[in-house]
């Protein structure tokens, strides 16, 4: 029995929600979201709040429950709060700064990297070393987030690279003189 699948999502007095078919609509004060849901499932929209019903007793349907579930609430959270997600840039001479939809980062290579953000997608820069990425899709977002952490990912040595703030870097020693 899915835990996470059997609990309702409550819907804010600020969100209007759509259903057709199989097709979920969320509008809310932070933006719009659409998604496409399984089949496997049934959702229904009663007394303020989303339910998702399985429709049979298959493996599939039970793993498809509590999917759709955390898909939904993400949705509801998304267009009504939003998300954040904070990077931090470790090293000498790394920075970054923000273009117009780019982002262009110094980051030890013998070249910029310019990247481009998505249109759903905002950032804002401190300081040169502090980035910190907002949207109304959480699953956009953390792709964002990957994707810039990957052009220079954190070194266990020095501590030298990108990073999530929240993320702990285990250091190594490095080599020992004799």
């Amino acid at each position: 029995m899915s835990r996470i699948g059997k609990l309702p999502v409550t819907i804010p007095e600020k969100v209007d929600v759509t259903l057709d078919g199989h097709t979920i609509s969320v509008k809310g004060p932070k933006g719009e979201l659409s998604r496409e849901l399984s089949t496997e499932v049934d959702v229904k929209i009663e007394d303020g709040e989303i339910i998702i019903v399985r429709r049979d007793e298959t493996r599939n349907s039970r793993s498809f429950q509590g999917l759709v579930r955390s898909l939904v609430a993400n949705m509801v959270q998304g267009v009504s709060e939003g998300y954040k997600r904070s990077l931090e840039i470790n090293g000498v001479g790394y920075r970054a700064e923000q273009r117009g939809q780019f982002i262009r980062f110094d980051l030890g290579y013998s070249h910029p990297i310019m990247f481009e953000l998505p249109a759903n997608v905002s950032a804002t820069i401190e300081r040169q070393t502090q980035l910190t990425l907002e949207s109304v899709d959480k699953e956009i977002l953390g792709q964002v987030a990957a994707k810039i952490r990957s052009l220079r990912k954190p070194e266990p040595y020095k501590g030298k690279g990108i990073k999530y703030s929240d993320e702990i870097i285990r250091r190594k020693a490095g080599k020992s003189g004799s």
